[in-house]
């Protein structure tokens, strides 16, 4: 454990910007699940509705940090290629 006061902080600070790092991650994780099981399904609308979804917390995620633009951007064109295949 760090003794100087300054350190203490930075490890209090890094614990919470890791927790919410890890919680935005996930809901990103959940939405792009739900995607691609209305894909699954064959779900059109749904899937619809679920990559909108997924587009827009993909898209907080990017503005807060958490993922890369270029990571963001290749997840939503291969998302929406594959809800545009569908029948």
């Amino acid at each position: 454990m760090a003794n100087i006061k300054s350190a203490k902080k930075r490890i209090l600070v890094n614990q919470t910007k890791a927790d919410r790092n890890k919680s935005i991650k996930s809901a990103v994780k959940t939405a792009i699940k739900k995607v691609y099981a209305a894909i699954d399904a064959n779900d059109r609308a749904a899937a619809t509705e679920a990559l909108a979804n997924a587009i827009s917390a993909m898209a907080k995620a990017e503005a807060k940090g958490v993922y890369h633009k270029n990571t963001v951007s290749r997840k939503v064109s291969r998302m929406t290629l594959a809800v545009n295949k569908l029948a």
